[in-house]
């Protein structure tokens, strides 16, 4: 269950969800388990691509706010496939304890199996303080496509506070490890070298063994966007836009361009 803070503290809400996908002997996938508490609410969802099985987070309430501490765990078993979506975008928002937020994500895909983790975006609400990390364990024969997009800021505000790392391991030996940090007291965020005034931001990571034979060339896609490969059988895509829409557009483009499956 959910639990706050004691009587008398600022409130605070520690929430986890966990999500098992294994293959269920007849061509689809089973969730063994699927289970959220708080505002991550999990729902399983029709499959139309395939036979990865489709979960949907939707949010029950407002989360992250300052001094939160979420949690969010998949585990894709050998030759199981998942898709994972979410409703609507997350906002980080502000708290009264005025502690930062903290939200965590695990992600574990076994050989032979597909994970597509694509979240709506992140937006970080003025006066905000959110903290979010992702980690990611491939076997060496997974395929991972991954996204992730922030706007800072909701319309005519300025943004928070928000650092994020995303960390993948393939094969127990590391892949990708980056980790950007925007807003008040962080230098050089909004200069020439990370945004150039932009206040969207956006990555696109694929991963798959038929990358060994086959890299992808580095490419520039359009203005803020760029493809380039990875030490290791992967492709990373970079984008900065005006808006959410714009790295969308760009994202969007670039799987086209690897031949990603990128639609929820």
């Amino acid at each position: 269950m959910t639990t706050t803070a004691p009587a008398g503290a600022a409130s605070a809400l520690r929430a986890i969800a966990r999500i098992a996908a294994v293959p269920d002997g007849r061509g689809g996938v089973a969730l063994p388990v699927l289970r959220g508490e708080g505002p991550l609410a999990l729902r399983r969802l029709r499959p139309d691509d395939g036979p990865r099985a489709r979960v949907c987070l939707v949010g029950a309430m407002s989360a992250p706010l300052g001094g939160d501490a979420l949690a969010l765990s998949a585990d894709v078993a050998d030759g199981a496939g998942l898709t994972f979506t979410t409703a609507a975008a997350t906002v980080a928002l502000p708290g009264r304890s005025g502690a930062p937020a903290t939200y965590d994500t695990r992600l574990s895909v076994g050989e032979g199996a597909v994970l597509h983790w694509l979240p709506e975006p992140l937006i970080s609400a003025r006066g905000s303080d959110l903290r979010q990390t992702t980690r990611v364990e491939l076997a060496a024969g997974a395929r991972l496509v991954l996204r992730e997009e922030q706007v800072l800021g909701r319309a005519g505000e300025p943004t928070g506070r928000l650092a994020t790392r995303l960390t993948v391991h393939r094969a127990g030996r590391p892949l990708y490890d980056q980790e950007l940090r925007y807003g008040p007291g962080v230098p050089g965020w909004d200069g020439p070298a990370v945004l150039a005034g932009n206040r969207a931001a956006g990555q696109l990571l694929v991963v798959d063994p038929a990358f060994a034979d086959h890299p992808v060339q580095p490419q520039v896609l359009g203005p803020g966007a760029v493809l380039v490969p990875l030490a290791g059988p992967a492709a990373l895509v970079s984008a900065v836009a005006p808006d959410a829409l714009g790295v969308r557009r760009a994202l969007e483009a670039a799987a086209t361009a690897l031949n990603a499956v990128f639609r929820p």
